[in-house]
This record gives structure tokens, C-alpha cells and sequence, in this order.
């Protein structure tokens, strides 16, 4: 476009290419790679299987941070709940949390299925079957049930902590920003959150500084060798992020990859020390690949 008009015109292909469709397959990049180059494009792949990630994550050095995971169609739900007494069962393929259930096992025998607050949507009685229950809510798509943490909160609110990775100029992975998504009171769901802030703000109010720092120390190294665990399995990237939560021994959780993250949590951080480097390092990235 030139002062208001759109002109057609001819241009040369790019040196490099950081893909922002959200996508399972890779055909539209290979071709773009057989005029540009191999391994010039990277996120050739951002919507993660999450069961994949799980079982390249489990067997990994990462694995004292995983919770344990199945596949809904490879399990019996109610041994599980006997075992944990709260789990989580959501799409392989899923993002901004929707379709993820929570199921709590009460004391009272009866089971709890909630969708984004904690108020149960449904009411499974000691006497009905969950696994029908169930079957009828997730039909015939991929799920897998995860163990449920026992998640610290801030002012009886739940939060998690996301970490944003990203490569820059050198080509080598760093940790951009920690935020905290701060859900809606009576919510489970981060992604519907009321607030966002970073995470040098809440941390402070939970833990001591020692812990903090400890807490930070690891989300840097645990997130890096994350995006290097999933780079070996999902092909060239240069961006994602890692979801954390804290249960109530402060211990640090992955819940989830994410692969092409949401930038539009950041624009409400004003605090956020590095606001201009979550846009600009995946164009100093793909500078760097230009260069090879």
C-alpha cells in the first residue's frame, strides 16, 4: 500500500520466515523452503500435540516437573481419581483452555466435573458411572487426564506463571518474560484471566526473596531445556512458552507448551522491563537464519 492505495507489485522471496499460522502440518512451508532454503522457516509447526510433548517431556531430565499424564481412552478415570482425587482431562490438540474439565472426587463420594470456574457443571453420584458421563462430554476427540495439582493461589485466586521463550540474534534460546495470569475469583482457568502482571510483582506476596530467586533460577533453566526437548521433536523453532504452576509446597509444575503464544497478554504489563524484546527477537531470529 502507498499513501492509501494497494498497488501490485513484485517482490523477492524472503530470506527467512517465522510461521504465524496456526498449524498441524508442514506442506505450505517445504515448499516455501525448496526456493529459500532448508531451515530457513521456523515454528514450521506451533499447534502442539500435548500428548506427544508429554511423552517427550516425561522420560526427559524435565520429568521431577511433569505431572503424570494418560491418554482418557487408555485409562480407567475412576482408579485415577481413587489415586489422585482431582485431575484434569483436556484436548491433545487445545488452547486458551477451552474443553478442559476439572473432576474432583469429593469426601462425600460424588464426583465434580467443572469447565473454567470450580462450580461443577456436572454432578456424577456414587452410583452413575463416570466413565459414561464423561464419554458423552468429550465424544470421540483425543483427550488425555492429567494429574491435578493442589495449586498455591494469590488472594484465593489461582494463578500460573508463563515463561516466554524465544531465540534472538545468536541464534541461542533465552527466557524473554515471566507473567503471571491471575484467574477470576472461583475460576481454575488462567487462560480467562482477570489480570495479568509480571511475575516479580506476585511471587513476592507468596514466597520469601530466597524462594523467589530460587523459584526464577529454575523457571529459566527448566523453560530453555523445555524448548530444546520440543525443537528436537517439532522441527526449527524460535518461539514458545512454557506454563508453570506452583502447588502448595511452592514446587514448580509444567502444565503445558505453547506454541505460538499469545502477545496480546503482555499490553497490560507496565511494568514489563522488556516489552519491546517479545516482539523483536524473533525478527533478530530470523536475521540470524538469513545469515547462514
Amino acid at each position: 500500500m502507498n499513501k492509501g492505495i494497494w498497488k501490485q507489485s513484485q517482490f523477492p522471496f524472503p530470506d527467512a520466515v517465522y510461521n504465524r499460522s496456526y498449524n498441524k502440518k508442514t506442506i505450505s512451508i517445504r515448499r516455501l523452503e525448496k526456493v529459500i532454503g532448508k531451515n530457513k522457516c521456523f515454528n514450521i509447526i506451533n499447534f502442539f500435540d500435548k500428548w506427544d510433548l508429554y511423552k517427550l517431556l516425561a522420560p526427559s531430565n524435565l520429568k521431577a516437573y511433569v505431572p503424570d499424564t494418560f491418554l482418557y481412552n487408555e485409562v480407567n478415570i475412576s482408579e485415577l481419581l481413587e489415586k489422585y482425587k482431582l485431575v484434569y482431562i483436556k484436548p491433545a490438540y487445545g488452547f486458551k483452555g477451552k474443553s478442559v474439565y476439572r473432576v474432583e472426587l469429593t469426601d462425600h463420594g460424588d464426583i465434580h466435573i467443572s469447565l473454567h470456574s470450580l462450580a461443577p457443571r456436572y454432578i456424577c453420584r456414587k452410583n452413575e458411572s463416570i466413565k459414561n458421563k464423561l464419554d458423552k462430554l468429550l465424544g470421540h476427540n483425543k483427550y488425555m487426564v492429567q494429574q491435578g495439582i493442589p495449586m498455591s493461589q494469590l488472594d484465593h485466586q489461582y494463578f500460573d506463571i508463563r515463561a516466554l521463550v524465544q531465540k534472538g540474534i545468536l541464534g541461542e534460546w533465552t527466557v524473554s518474560s515471566m507473567a503471571c495470569r491471575v484467574a477470576y475469583e472461583n475460576y481454575f482457568n488462567t487462560s480467562m484471566c482477570e489480570t495479568v502482571q509480571d511475575a516479580a510483582e506476585i511471587l513476592p506476596r507468596i514466597v520469601s526473596p530466597e524462594k523467589m530467586e530460587e523459584i526464577f533460577q529454575t523457571i529459566y533453566k527448566v523453560s530453555i531445556e523445555a524448548a530444546q526437548e520440543a525443537e528436537t521433536h517439532m522441527g526449527s523453532l524460535g518461539e514458545l512458552s512454557v506454563d508453570f504452576v506452583l502447588d502448595e509446597q511452592r514446587k514448580l509444575w509444567i502444565i503445558e507448551l505453547n506454541g505460538k503464544p499469545q502477545k496480546d497478554i503482555y499490553k497490560d504489563l507496565k511494568s514489563l522491563k522488556h516489552e519491546k524484546l517479545i516482539y523483536s527477537r524473533p525478527l533478530e531470529y530470523a536475521y540470524y537464519l538469513s545469515q547462514l
